[in-house]
Formats: C-alpha cells, sequence, structure tokens
C-alpha cells in the first residue's frame, strides 16, 4: 500500500489549504485514514481520523471546527480542509491508513511521505 500526500504550502494566519492523500496498491474501501502532523516538539501528533465508512470522523481538540477530514472512495482519496489556520499549525502532515480508525499512531501500518505547512503570522 503506498500513500501519496499533497496539498501544502505557505499561508497566512486565518487562511486555508486542502491536503490530499491519494492510496494505491491496496482495497482503499477497507482502511481507515488518519492525518498526523510532526513538528519540533511533537513527533506524532494526532489531527483527525475516519473509518472505512466514513462515518464518526475525529478530531483532535486543537482542530476540531476548523479542519474537515473526508474520503472518496471513487478516487482513493482522503483530504483534509483546513480553515482559520494558525501559526501552530505549522508542521509536516502526514496521512497514514489502517485496519481501525484510532488516534494511536502506532496503529497505522502505511504513511504518506508528509507534506509541510507553514502558517505565518
Amino acid at each position: 500500500v503506498q500513500l501519496q500526500a499533497s496539498g501544502g504550502g505557505l499561508v497566512q494566519a486565518g487562511g486555508s489549504l486542502r491536503l490530499s492523500c491519494v492510496i494505491s496498491g491496496g482495497t482503499f474501501s477497507r482502511y481507515a485514514i488518519a492525518w498526523f502532523r510532526r513538528t519540533p516538539e511533537k513527533e506524532h501528533e494526532f489531527v483527525a481520523t475516519v473509518s472505512w465508512t466514513g462515518s464518526a470522523p475525529t478530531y483532535a481538540d486543537s482542530v476540531k471546527g476548523r479542519f474537515t477530514i473526508s474520503r472518496d472512495d471513487a478516487k482513493n482519496a482522503v483530504y483534509l480542509v483546513m480553515n482559520s489556520l494558525k501559526p501552530e499549525d505549522t508542521a509536516v502532515y502526514f496521512c497514514a491508513a489502517g485496519r481501525s480508525a484510532t488516534t494511536r499512531f502506532d496503529i497505522y501500518n502505511w504513511w504518506g511521505q508528509g507534506t509541510l505547512v507553514t502558517v505565518s503570522s
């Protein structure tokens, strides 16, 4: 299973970005997909996850109400729409796939390469 994350970039505080994660080499519809981020202080910070059914997405408190995770099984893709971005959202964002939608990074089996999001103040 391969994951390809994209969509990062430089944005001003208050702006928006949409990250994409395309999965290949597996049965996409059977996987839970999550986004984590890495900063110098936190190596694996949970951001959001969505189950293989697409129901009941889960968010970290720090992003709840600002970020939205969704999946498109026809395109084997998961998206993370990030609104009202803050400088503290600056990080490398990774998508991950696994059997269960959990906040634990060690449960996910496959990882993308990461995409950098920089939010300027």
